[in-house]
């Protein structure tokens, strides 16, 4: 190891199945003010954190980011930047349940509610007595419904368009049948969805890239209303329900009537883990969505950068 070696401290867990890993220690400066505005410093000075840390052979391409920073905003406990392989992401619920778990871990908070700001917002996180923990995110809607987009080798696929945070194009009845045993048919399927969307010019309300496609299909047992299969930018799909995509989901059943405000909706992922959502209506055809999950802290490690090591900043892959 070189004496020059960078030291990142990191704290990893999983919601519902989904790997964070929090940036505690380590990270260069990024600048001042709202967590907005710092994303072009993360850009110019500490986006090699995400090849290095998310990458192989530290990590894997499933793996979300995220940096954990001092918000110049008084009721925040924390800022935070989430980002993965692809790039940085407006937003991540289950990563913010994973860093209310990682905060808790550390000791910096015990139960009761957390202000926590993000690029696109602040979000009220609540560490409940049981472990788990309560995000109530940003204000999310149904932005179109029933949007048809023509999917090579699939035909004509309709979706909702909504936002949770994320931008969504929300399919139920198309692609192949839900179960883990089709996860590559999926990826395949979303992916092409995906794809379609930006050839054809179909975008969210801001002009914004539609970058997560969700399928959703009957649930695997009573626990659950639903099952969903989520891809994300960069081609990986969400092993939890996905909290941004449960949110965008709420947004959709409470616009089409088949959900009443405060009536709890259980979304169950590919792989069988849940979140519990509800929502409370806003003007117009906007909510905050409420959504439940549970993350376990599962390690605590030092990742050296040695500039002598050929994959110092991750393998890249061509």
């Amino acid at each position: 190891m070189s004496r020059n070696s960078r030291r990142i401290s990191v704290i990893d867990s999983h919601t519902g199945g989904e790997p964070t890993r929090v940036v505690i220690g380590g990270a260069p400066d990024i600048g001042g003010g709202s967590i907005k505005q710092r994303l072009p410093g993360f850009l110019d000075h500490a986006d090699f954190l995400r090849p290095a840390l998310l990458g192989e052979p530290r990590g894997f391409e499933a793996m979300v980011g995220a940096l954990l920073c001092d918000s110049e905003r008084q009721e925040c406990i924390s800022g935070v930047i989430f980002f993965n392989n692809s790039g940085l992401l407006n937003s991540c619920l289950h990563g913010t349940i994973g860093l209310v778990k990682t905060l808790e871990f550390t000791g910096r908070i015990t139960f009761g509610e957390h202000c926590i700001e993000t690029p696109v917002g602040v979000v009220t996180a609540t560490l409940n007595p049981d472990g788990s923990v309560t995000v109530a995110n940003v204000p999310s809607y149904r932005y179109r419904p029933a949007v048809a987009v023509e999917v090579p080798g699939w035909g004509e696929v309709l979706g909702d368009i909504a936002w949770g945070g994320n931008w969504f194009f929300l399919v139920e009845g198309f692609g192949p049948e839900l179960s883990p045993e089709n996860i590559a048919g999926l990826s395949e399927f979303t992916l092409a969805v995906m794809n379609a969307l930006e050839v054809s010019g179909i975008t969210g309300e801001d002009g914004s890239r539609i970058d997560h496609v969700e399928v959703f299909g009957r649930p695997p047992d009573k626990s659950s209303d639903s099952r969903n299969f989520v891809m994300c930018p960069g081609g990986e799909y969400d092993r939890s329900p996905c909290g941004t995509g449960t949110s965008a989901k709420l947004a959709c059943l409470y616009a089409s009537g088949k959900l009443e405000a405060g009536a709890t909706w259980r979304q169950s992922s590919i792989l069988g883990t849940v979140f519990d959502g509800r929502v409370e209506p806003l003007e117009g055809n906007r909510v905050i969505p409420y959504v439940t999950g549970r993350a376990w802290v599962n390690g605590e490690s030092e990742i050296l950068l040695d500039p002598d090591d050929p994959f110092a900043l991750g393998i890249t892959r061509q």
